[in-house]
């Protein structure tokens, strides 16, 4: 059995909902027409009794009222054939002559009124000679047609006259006028059922139309949810593969997008989180590296004074002792700075005191004053004396991990600013994402690092070469310790180039709720 895949899933769903709708609007087409086309023909039937509405109006008419029609089935299946009672009529409408033939048209006409010319004589026994064009066919003197099976009049107030019971809520109107004002209805009641030939060719004819249109409308109708269901689901087919073979170690691969949709936006997220896990791994394989490099370093010189003594080459005296003391201290300290970058990076604070760091840098200062003399670099931070004075800016964090980041920074100055060089500290006061935060910017003077050096300053191991050796500097993993040391206080640490012509640094350090803005 095929695997039920997500395309197939979406046309299948797609098929089923537009089969639904098909089937529904052809079964609702069909029973619309069928209930339908007793009503519309009952409506065309029922204009073509405008000539009984008319008699209806006269008989209205000369008895001022509808109580000698109401209920009388004799005298409504005269009005249907056509003839009508002279002794009904009022004495004024009484025909003077039977055979006064109408010197205008050739037709016959019922008289009413003498303001009527010529009056239209009856026929012996008081039937209306109907015209040529009388709509329906009917015997002589027999039975009324069908249609008037299911006729009925009703008066202003819906009472019935005469003629069948026909609910008015279905039947077909037809309003009896005398003048302008309605004197009553004749209703129609529609057609119960198929009665003629030519009604049901008509509903087979229309129903074949419509169950062809339906067929052709499936078919489109798959046709559509085929495509739609590739076009749609085509990405995240793209994705599947995409992410099965990042899962297999293949970091490279990235899917095509296009479009501005969700699934456009989902194909460019996966490329942005690939090409994370491939700068990552890369970084990984580079981090790896030097680490293994930094290591081999001090024990390629130990080992070298080893098997100097053991060859007899060198002895072993208090000089070198202390090569190997001091290759082991290097190797010591860069296992530490190792060990402090992984825990530092990404670990919360064990503790959120009050702290100040403004009071730990000028403590870190002092600790530093003799190194910087020595170095001959100047460092001016009456700035941050002041803001400390005036201000005391305070943070949530642990004081001890500060105090490694001040260390770490001003290390970072005397390590690779040349000597004679400047290193200015500036502290304020800020609105960083619209909180009050501590902004401490230190800038030393030259040598300078590349803009292409920059980003990478904060990577573990990493050195700009072009100035930054083993020889002058530490382990390079100072700044990197410092931005997981910021991070965890929830701040923010950034280099850039300096109008020194060295390094800034500029970090940045949210103030606790209680310190004013």
């Amino acid at each position: 059995m095929p695997r039920l895949t997500l395309t197939r899933k979406l046309f299948l769903a797609l098929a089923t909902l537009l089969l639904t709708l098909l089937v529904a609007f052809a079964v609702s087409s069909m029973l619309s027409l069928r209930s339908g086309l007793g009503p519309y023909v009952a409506e065309i039937e029922i204009r073509r009794l405008s000539w009984l509405a008319e008699r209806l109006q006269q008989h209205y008419v000369a008895n001022g009222n509808w109580s000698r029609l109401r209920g009388n089935e004799e005298a409504w299946n005269r009005l249907q054939r056509g003839e009508v009672d002279p002794a009904s009529l009022a004495p004024r409408e009484r025909p003077s002559s039977f055979w006064d033939r109408s010197s205008r048209g050739g037709g016959w006409a019922l008289p009413f009124g003498e303001d009527r010319e010529p009056p239209s004589p009856l026929e012996p026994g008081g039937r209306i000679a109907p015209p040529w064009f009388f709509p329906f066919p009917r015997g002589e003197g027999g039975p009324p047609d069908l249609i008037f099976k299911r006729l009925a009049v009703v008066d202003t107030a819906g009472k019935l006259v005469v003629g069948a019971k026909v609910d008015p809520t279905t039947a077909a109107h037809l309003p009896i006028r005398s003048g302008t004002v309605i004197i009553g209805q004749l209703l129609l009641a529609p057609m119960q059922g198929l009665e003629h030939e030519a009604d049901r060719a008509f509903l087979a004819r229309h129903s074949g139309f419509i169950a062809l249109a339906g067929a052709v409308g499936l078919v489109a109708a798959l046709l559509i949810a085929g495509l739609v269901g590739r076009r749609w689901l085509a990405p995240i087919d793209d994705l599947t593969h995409a992410a099965r073979a990042v899962a297999r170690g293949r970091l490279g691969t990235r899917v095509r997008v296009q479009g501005q949709d969700e699934l456009a936006l989902l194909g460019r997220t996966f490329n942005t989180m690939a090409d994370r896990l491939d700068k990552a791994e890369a970084g990984r394989r580079a981090w790896l590296a030097d680490v293994a490099h930094e290591l081999r370093t001090p024990l390629a010189a130990m080992r070298a004074e080893i098997e100097a003594i053991q060859d007899g080459v060198r002895s072993f005296d208090d000089r070198t002792a202390l090569r190997l003391h001091r290759q082991v201290m290097r190797l010591t300290q860069l296992v530490d700075d190792l060990r402090h970058s992984m825990d530092s990076h990404g670990t919360a604070l064990r503790e959120h005191a009050p702290t100040y760091p403004l009071t730990l840098l000028q403590e870190a200062l002092a600790a530093t004053r003799d190194r910087f003399a020595q170095a001959g670099i100047k460092v001016e931070a009456d700035g941050v004396r002041r803001l400390a004075e005036e201000r005391a800016p305070r943070v949530l964090g642990e004081a001890r991990k500060l105090s490694q980041v001040w260390i770490n920074l001003l290390e970072n100055t005397l390590a690779y600013t040349d000597a004679g060089g400047r290193l200015a500290i500036e502290a304020r006061i800020d609105r960083v994402d619209g909180a009050p935060a501590l902004v401490v910017q230190l800038d030393d003077s030259a040598p300078g690092v590349t803009e292409d050096e920059l980003p990478r300053l904060f990577d573990r191991l990493f050195r700009a070469e072009a100035s930054r050796n083993r020889a002058l500097g530490g382990s390079g993993l100072g700044l990197a310790i410092c931005r997981a040391i910021v991070d965890a206080h929830g701040g923010d640490i950034e280099a850039g180039a300096s109008p020194l012509g060295g390094l800034r640094i500029t970090l940045f350090l949210p103030l606790s709720d209680t310190e004013p803005s």
